[in-house]
């Protein structure tokens, strides 16, 4: 994917019910996306309905992945699916590290080797960071550092170029609230810095940053403006496939 074309995910977490109705929100998004324009756009649906989803979407334009990924590649490991499964169905990118999987228990550590198999498949992975709330002393984005350091540190620039961060500040996501597009601004410009003095400038700048909290029609045209970054995880948005799709031509 070209860096100058902004990537647009959908992130449908628990929803739809129905394998059917997976598939009918698939088809809405795919009817009203124009496939020779920007931007990039992908949904994430379950990994119930990943393979339906994909054999929707397959020679649409529209991208498909997964929601999260296990850090194996087989074995005793109840409940989860590995890389190669994933792709297998039809995955080109996994979203690894969102909030929702770390306040359950994911650590920085099993986000780092998420990413590395993910890496290894030649899988997207979409890595989330992002603080639970902000302080007046900034410390919030010492807690950010941490995340970006645990996965960058041990990759190459060549791996690194083909990761993408989103950044979500947990307390703008399902709240209604959103960050301000200066406090996108400032943190993509921070995360920049980071993933500088971690390998160099010019790879910093060739990874794909995304903003997720609360987007909406009304609001991803600021954002993306002057927030700085090149798209957006967006969550309960994705669920309306006009509204979805609204959010991508705001981008254009």
């Amino acid at each position: 994917m070209k860096q100058t074309i902004p990537l647009i995910i959908g992130n449908w977490k628990l929803h739809p019910a129905t394998h059917k109705q997976a598939l009918t929100l698939a088809t809405g998004v795919v009817s009203k996306h124009q496939k020779a324009t920007a931007p990039y756009v992908g949904i994430a649906p379950t990994a119930v309905h990943l393979s339906g989803v994909a054999a929707v979407v397959k020679n649409t334009g529209v991208l498909v992945g997964a929601q999260t990924v296990s850090a194996f590649a087989e074995g005793a490991h109840t409940g989860e699916q590995s890389i190669g499964q994933l792709k297998n169905a039809g995955a080109t990118f996994v979203i690894i590290g969102h909030s929702e999987r770390r306040a359950a228990g994911e650590t920085d550590q099993e986000v780092a080797q998420k990413t590395l198999v993910t890496l290894a498949a030649k899988v997207i992975p979409v890595v989330c960071v992002g603080e639970s709330k902000r302080d007046k002393n900034g410390d919030f984005y010492k807690l950010v550092e941490t995340q970006l350091k645990a996965v960058v540190k041990d990759l190459t620039p060549t791996q690194l170029k083909k990761v993408v961060i989103a950044y979500e500040p947990i307390w703008a996501i399902g709240t209604g609230k959103t960050a301000t597009a200066d406090d996108v601004k400032e943190m993509q410009l921070f995360i920049e810095k980071v993933l500088t003095k971690l390998h160099d400038r010019d790879t910093a700048q060739s990874v794909r940053l995304l903003y997720g909290g609360s987007v909406k029609p009304h609001n991803a045209k600021e954002l993306h403006n002057i927030g700085g970054m090149n798209g957006f995880l967006v969550g309960g948005a994705s669920l309306k496939a006009a509204d979805f799709i609204a959010i991508t031509k705001a981008v254009v």
